[in-house]
């Protein structure tokens, strides 16, 4: 089979990979669709992701989803009653990337996302780094696989995983309704926190971005009000608003969002801020009161986000390309041309 394989800063090849066969417990699982990630974008472009490096070879990639081929030991879908219930071969399923370990104390009181010792598709986080979902076929744990629901198709399922991140963002944020909302960035997961704010009844949704198109794309799920972060005296600009997400990783936009919270308002970090020392407003933190939060991945939220992809075709939009495997370093390319792209997905099977 095929794999999307980053060497290295710079080095993305499409390698020949031997298929893997599941264990017991295990659902071997034929990738029809992979969305392009930032993160996959850093690794490619940077050799890492923050603070986490490459140190060898890794098949990139964790939102991922296609069809189950078949079950290990121990994990099929025609065991006796009492056995977990599992989507049959053939069935459409998405793949949840994180498998936490389950007994450390984060796990333990709920919040598995932020598990220290997880895995994580695609992540070099750990050494050696946990292989992704990029190639012709995958192998996870079988409480993984999530059935599509009815009337989903792979194609707009492909967004689960960076909705996942969009719905718990904006659950970070706490309760959201009737509030004016400030998103700074509208890449994909600043879009996706668009559709999440509007989902959690945000009366107002204002977004800033540098770059024209991807205002267009934050339009087009759902926001309100879209502003160029480099023009200070646009009309569009709120005084004040009740909650800001920080969706582009970058000091500025977080800046942005503590100078416009309101007065004992929430802010959430959600983009990733390069590795080391991030300068910040803090003072204001203090004088304002203001609720600093971070929100990193997800982990019930994946069931969420397939029933509201289910739900909604806003987000078919969002997609702006979808190129073949064979082409992945076009679809890379793309991906990071933030004046034409928003999602773009790697088509496993043409």
């Amino acid at each position: 089979m095929l794999g999307c394989v980053i060497h290295g800063q710079g080095d993305l090849r499409v390698d020949e990979l031997p298929v893997p066969s599941p264990g017991p417990g295990e659902a071997l699982v034929a990738v029809r669709y992979g969305g392009v990630c930032g993160s996959d974008l850093h690794y490619w472009r940077h050799g890492g992701v923050g603070d986490f490096r490459l140190r060898e070879p890794m098949v990139l990639g964790h939102e991922v989803v296609g069809t189950v081929v078949s079950y290990g030991d121990g994990g099929d879908a025609s065991a006796p009653a009492g056995a977990l219930n599992l989507p049959a071969p053939g069935t459409d399923v998405a793949v949840h990337p994180a498998t936490p370990c389950g007994v450390c104390p984060e796990c333990v009181s709920g919040r598995r996302n932020v598990c220290r010792d997880t895995r994580y598709l695609g992540s070099a986080a750990r050494t050696p780094h946990v292989q992704g979902g990029f190639a012709g076929r995958v192998v996870v744990p079988v409480e993984q696989v999530r059935a599509l629901p009815a009337g989903l198709s792979l194609h707009r399922a492909a967004l689960a995983e960076p909705l996942s991140v969009a719905l718990h963002a904006v659950r970070r944020a706490g309760d959201v309704a009737g509030q004016h909302v400030l998103v700074t960035g509208a890449g994909p997961i600043g879009c996706l926190v668009v559709a999440a704010a509007k989902a959690a009844g945000a009366a107002h949704v204002t977004v800033t971005d540098l770059v024209p198109r991807a205002l267009e794309y934050a339009e087009a799920a759902g926001a309100d009000t879209v502003v160029r972060a480099d023009e200070p005296a646009a009309q569009g600009w709120p005084a004040e608003v009740d909650t800001a997400i920080e969706a582009s990783g970058v000091a500025a936009g977080l800046d942005t969002c503590l100078r416009l919270v309101r007065r004992g308002g929430v802010v959430v970090q959600l983009g990733m801020l390069p590795p080391g020392r991030s300068p910040f407003a803090g003072n204001l933190v203090v004088s304002r009161e203001i609720d600093l939060r971070g929100a990193f991945r997800f982990d019930s939220e994946f069931d969420d986000a397939l029933a509201l992809l289910a739900r909604e075709d806003r987000f078919d939009g969002l997609v702006s390309s979808t190129v073949s495997l064979r082409e992945a370093e076009r679809a890379f390319a793309l991906a990071a041309d933030r004046g034409s792209s928003c999602k773009v997905l790697l088509d496993f099977e043409n």
